[in-house]
């Protein structure tokens, strides 16, 4: 009694305390994760980056199903809105119950444990609160009332409360324990979540007793079973429910690890969550019709050509994946043959190939420094004599190798290297000829890209992932005449005919330039290509590394390269670019119809040339066999004199040979018998100049 007079006098004393209005309350509050907004500002993703707390999105009292509010009430302020955030009744009650000992509730009304919420100072202690907090919670829960409507009240306490552990709000509470929205909770799942209140933290059996109590307070039937349901539900330790699509999981952490943000933030990204939603559909769909296949895991990547924005970045292939948290959007793979058109771009610019250059397509056989390269075609057969844009087109291998002994390894390497393949950390005679195969690892996202600076002719830029980032840098990377070329020479359906076929999936109903990819033993295969608006790139495998069956890019890539092609274009055409400066159009023919007459491009000033010998353009000089640097082993087992070495020329046929200066002889390659020993190979002309020089080892018992 002394304590309610205590109370009555201050409430009619004490002037009007500094609480927070509503808006103010609702303004401040910031969920535990960091919300990604599409291009549009739908959501996108959420990504929890607080870990001390879990709370979601704010939620509306219209939102929170009228079973939850019914059992709230019932269980834990039974006149809640007779009352004027005191329910003296219940003081009265609880009073009496300790003057005789008798187990009573408490008498702390709703409004009255929200007061507790906001105000650090009125908040519960582990020994409970004193007489002092008690009076200024009963004075502030008045004066409360007075400035806010009870569906505010409501609201605020349902979005404040701690429920269990770190659950803090209705919407995690709901979300975690019952995998729905708020508005979703029956009588029987509102009344687990209430018995919460009271004991967070209480054993299932516990809050199972009190979730009876209120079941059957409100007359919502018998409690059979809730044990159980309630066991399940406080098993539950992570949301299994978000009002949000969770559309971007693998993006938004690479964002995020980029680009750290503030629990409650919201960025507007540069992804459409269309176009994100139908490539991963796609993927999914196209990775489960191969799972028999021995196909897991996929990739796709969508960028803009002239922002560089990424529009779709599908880091796995959800379901069928074994490794759904690893994002192969950046996962390093065998490139395979997509690096070919940055390697024929090289050699047109260089000018030591043309589009309508003949390249032979027959057994090669390389000595390196690890020994014999013996590259092979897909199909294992071999074409003879081939232009460049039919090799590029239809993927042959071997005029892909001699190409890279125009240009060597490092240059290649160098280039690729400008143009973002940053996992290409060494140089090129780490790789060796294998380059011009693909032999590298590199990422979906830095090949992409670099095939959109092929679609730009030749302008590189980083890709832009946040709306609102300011435009980022461009530099010319690659020619602009030879880039053009190139693409022409991806889109041109005849020439990919030879390998290909004139029906595939790599024909679309508008213009596009494509160069498909499979790596050694089928591990993974790619399609990467782009209209002129749009770069799309993919990549199909399997975390493992382990073979695919029989599935090249044709087969597992390129259906979901085209799909999402195809849904870029519904209504934006792409119609072939018309030619530009320093590229000129030429009619030629090669004797003896090697391939049919045709309309070809040519850098300005190279065309005439080619028109009537149609034969190989000039390499440069040098020594291709042995590369600088290898070394040999002599067999015991093989008799002495079936064992040779082939010092091989490029550039010219009258090259003179010269070891450890001694002149061994002349011709474009000589065959000479190893003997144990380092030396010194030059090749030199008429005049004695030396044109090049190598280094190599022969290793090996001395042999009689």
């Amino acid at each position: 009694m002394r304590l309610i007079l205590v109370l009555l006098s201050l409430i009619c004393s004490a002037p009007a305390f500094a609480l927070p209005t509503f808006k103010e309350v609702k303004a401040v509050w910031r969920s535990s994760d960091v919300l990604l907004l599409d291009r549009h500002g739908a959501p996108l993703q959420r990504i929890r980056v607080d870990k001390t707390v879990r709370k979601l999105d704010w939620v509306a009292l219209n939102q929170v199903s009228p079973a939850f509010r019914q059992a709230l009430v019932i269980s834990e302020d039974k006149r809640f809105y007779q009352h004027s955030g005191v329910d003296w009744a219940a003081v009265a009650a609880a009073g009496w119950g300790n003057a005789v000992n008798s187990k009573t509730r408490g008498a702390s009304t709703l409004t009255m444990q929200l007061v507790g919420l906001l105000d650090e100072d009125l908040r519960r202690g582990g020994g409970g609160r004193s007489v002092w907090q008690k009076a200024g919670q009963t004075v502030s829960a008045t004066w409360l009332e007075r400035s806010w409507t009870k569906p505010e009240i409501l609201e605020s306490y349902l979005n404040l409360v701690s429920f269990r552990g770190e659950l803090v709000g209705i919407s995690a509470l709901s979300a975690t324990l019952f995998g729905k929205a708020a508005s979703g909770l029956d009588a029987r799942e509102a009344a687990i979540a209430v018995a919460l209140l009271r004991a967070p933290n209480a054993p299932v059996a516990k809050v199972a007793e009190r979730a009876c109590g209120i079941v059957t307070a409100m007359k919502a039937g018998d409690c059979r079973g809730l044990a159980g349901e309630t066991a399940v539900a406080l098993a539950q330790t992570s949301p299994r429910f978000s009002s949000n699509e969770q559309l971007a999981p693998h993006f938004a952490r690479y964002v995020l690890a980029a680009q750290p943000q503030a629990a409650g933030t919201q960025i507007k990204t540069t992804i459409d969550a269309d176009i994100q939603r139908f490539a991963t559909q796609v993927l999914r769909r196209t990775v489960g019709e191969l799972s028999n296949r021995n196909v897991e895991d996929g990739a796709v990547l969508v960028l803009d050509n002239a922002s560089g924005d990424v529009l779709a970045w599908v880091g796995s292939s959800g379901d069928w994946s074994r490794a759904t948290d690893v994002d192969f959007v950046l996962a390093e793979r065998q490139a395979g043959s997509t690096l070919k058109p940055f390697l024929y771009q090289q050699a047109i610019a260089g000018r030591w190939l043309t589009a309508a250059s003949l390249l032979d397509d027959s057994p090669l056989n390389l000595n390196t420094a690890t020994g014999l390269y013996n590259p092979q075609n897909y199909d294992k057969s071999y074409k003879g004599p081939v232009s460049v844009r039919t090799a590029l087109a239809s993927s042959l291998n071997i005029p892909a190798v001699r190409t890279i002994q125009m240009v060597t390894p490092r240059a290649f390497r160098d280039q690729l290297f400008a143009l973002g393949l940053s996992t290409l950390k060494q140089d090129g005679d780490f790789y060796g000829f294998s380059l011009a195969l693909g032999g590298a690892d590199v990422r979906l996202l830095d090949l992409s890209n670099a095939y959109r600076a092929l679609a730009n002719t030749g302008v590189y830029s980083l890709p832009r992932m946040i709306s609102n980032s300011s435009a980022v840098n461009t530099q010319r990377v690659l020619d602009k005449a030879s880039s053009f070329i190139v693409g022409d020479i991806l889109s041109d359906r005849n020439a990919r005919a030879t390998t290909f076929g004139l029906e595939n999936v790599l024909a679309t109903r508008f213009w596009t330039a494509v160069k498909t990819g499979t790596s050694k033993d089928m591990r993974d295969n790619w399609s990467i290509g782009f209209s002129r608006k749009y770069t799309v790139g993919v990549w199909v495998g399997n975390a493992s590394g382990a073979p695919m069956w029989d599935v090249s890019g044709m087969h597992g890539a390129a259906p979901v390269w085209q799909a999402v092609m195809n849904r870029l274009h519904e209504r934006i055409p792409s119609k072939a670019p018309p030619l530009m400066a320093g590229v000129e159009a030429l009619s030629i023919q090669y004797e003896n119809r090697i391939e049919a007459p045709r309309r070809e491009l040519f850098l300005a000033g190279t065309g005439r040339e080619m028109i009537y010998a149609a034969n190989t353009a000039q390499q440069p000089i040098g020594i291709t066999a042995p590369i600088d640097g290898a070394i040999y082993a002599l067999d015991p087992d093989i008799p002495p004199n079936n064992q040779r070495i082939v010092f091989h020329a490029a550039g010219t046929k009258q090259a003179i040979w010269w070891l450890n200066k001694k002149r061994i002889g002349q011709g474009e390659k000589i065959s000479w018998f190893p003997w144990p020993g380092r030396y010194r190979l030059e090749m030199r002309d008429a005049a004695g100049k030396v044109l090049a020089g190598v280094k190599f080892e022969v290793r090996g018992a001395g042999l009689k």
